[in-house]
């Protein structure tokens, strides 16, 4: 029985399926993305090379995390930043909170973090009277819209320029049907800038931190990171513990694949590193477990965590391309939010693993090569063990199972449904109470099966 708590993929993805215009177009955008990524990949003989070593270096951060996040709390501490630990998100989003409020902080910049969009950190600070902007164009766009995210690196890949200018216009003045994108990228501009110099407090992601130098390194194309923690005099930075990696010389290891996975870029535009706070100023790192130990200590899902946050598994996800960010109800969207919801909440996010078809793209693009596909593979099992599956799904697939396991069976289900699909009219077979079939068209069944077919192939070449 479904409760507030739990949704369903499928039902959440209707509305952009239902769209067959936008869905296309949602589709042919992020092949495009994916498209870049393979002619950036293609471009570097020692790619793959690069890709083992990053799993390799993820791998073995987790294994010894204890130890490097105490290395780099100690380097960090040296170079001036101070640390705070956080359990989970009601405690990071306490932490954040009392910094600004001790200071007096009314205003505040962000630049992009998914941490902070996993803790809810924005709606926190506003029922507290801060005023939080995101400074990415494309969050900035969300949040203006009120909605959150459908992507973690392109975050309103969903919304088009006429939309854009239509919110412009109705929150900051733009003139009425203005659509074109340089015009409004200067419009963003100019209202941004007044929130950058008004900003009491700027808050950061982290896309990397370094163990041996307790550095920070924050990746945009749009500079705005850099912008918000240089004028104000508090810059706190939040990232989850997974993000360290040990030494300097890693980095240069997932810097050439990060940009060329999430957008088809060389490198982003901006790569910058944060060694301690400005001159007169203060840097806050807050470091986030909220569920991330639970996971490092599965034997399944652990790899999860090397995770970059590149995005290439949606770009290529057939599912999440048709399906829109939306419809995943999560942070973290598409594949590998399809492995980090469950493990977080198996009850909430009990039907993400079902939404893919096993093709194992994502797995195929993943710069760090997480298993995903396999991965989704073994939620199913588990969730299944758990009951946390429709009944109705629960019992289509053991009927299903005894229709695979038995040869004799198998044959008898092919013939039925071959002539029972020849004669059935199309409005039996899609009709409301058959989901499946709302999107879909049934395949035109041929007249005998496989085996029959290979039988008589078989006689027709004398064998």
């Amino acid at each position: 029985m479904k409760t507030a708590e739990t949704f369903e993929h499928a039902e959440l993805a209707e509305k952009l399926v239902r769209d067959e215009p936008r869905a296309h177009w949602h589709d042919s955008a992020l092949w495009f993305v994916r498209q870049k990524r393979d002619r950036q990949a293609r471009s570097l003989p020692e790619w793959e090379r690069l890709r083992e070593l990053a799993g390799q270096i993820k791998a073995h951060t987790l294994a010894n995390l204890p130890q490097y996040l105490e290395q780099f709390e100690e380097n960090a501490t040296r170079c001036g930043a101070v640390v705070h630990w956080a359990r989970d998100a009601a405690e990071h989003n306490a932490i954040v909170e009392r910094l600004l409020t001790e200071r007096g902080v009314r205003r505040v910049v962000k630049s992009k973090s998914m941490l902070t969009e996993e803790c809810h950190l924005n709606p926190h600070l506003e029922s507290k009277g801060i005023e939080v902007v995101d400074t990415d164009l494309g969050e900035w766009i969300v949040q203006l819209r009120e909605e959150p995210p459908s992507h973690i690196v392109l975050p309103a890949i969903h919304i088009k320029k006429e939309e854009v200018g239509q919110v412009f216009h109705e929150k900051i003045g733009t003139p009425a049907g203005e659509s074109d994108p340089t015009r409004l990228a200067r419009a963003a501009r100019r209202t941004l800038r007044q929130r950058f110099l008004q900003a009491d407090a700027g808050i950061t992601g982290v896309n990397f931190a370094i163990a041996e130098t307790g550095g920070l390194v924050v990746c945009t194309n749009e500079g705005n990171a850099d912008l918000g923690v240089s004028l104000p005099p508090l810059h706190i930075a939040c990232m989850g513990i997974e993000k360290l990696i040990p030494r300097l010389v890693d980095l240069a290891v997932f810097t050439r694949l990060l940009a060329r996975s999430a957008t088809g870029q060389p490198i982003t535009t901006y790569t910058s590193h944060f060694h301690g706070p400005r001159r007169d100023g203060e840097l806050h790192i807050v470091l986030v477990d909220n569920g991330r130990s639970n996971i490092r200590g599965h034997i399944e899902y652990h790899s999860s965590l090397q995770c970059i946050r590149c995005g290439a598994c949606m770009n290529t996800c057939p599912v999440f391309r048709r399906s829109g960010g939306h419809s995943y109800a999560a942070p973290i969207p598409g594949p590998i939010g399809s492995v980090l919801g469950p493990a977080r909440d198996p009850a909430r996010y009990h039907s993400l693993p079902y939404a893919c078809t096993l093709c194992g793209s994502c797995t195929d693009v993943c710069p760090v090569k997480i298993p995903l596909h396999h991965q989704l593979l073994a939620w199913r099992s588990e969730l299944a063990a758990k009951r946390l599956i429709p009944a109705d799904k629960l019992w289509g697939m053991r009927l299903l199972r005894m229709v695979l396991v038995h040869p004799r069976v198998y044959r008898a289900a092919g013939w039925m449904a071959r002539k029972a699909l020849q004669w059935l009219p199309h409005w039996i077979t899609h009709q409301r109470w058959n989901p499946w079939a709302r999107q879909r068209e049934l395949p035109i069944p041929p007249r005998r099966s496989f085996r029959a077919a290979w039988k008589k192939s078989r006689r027709s070449a004398g064998r």
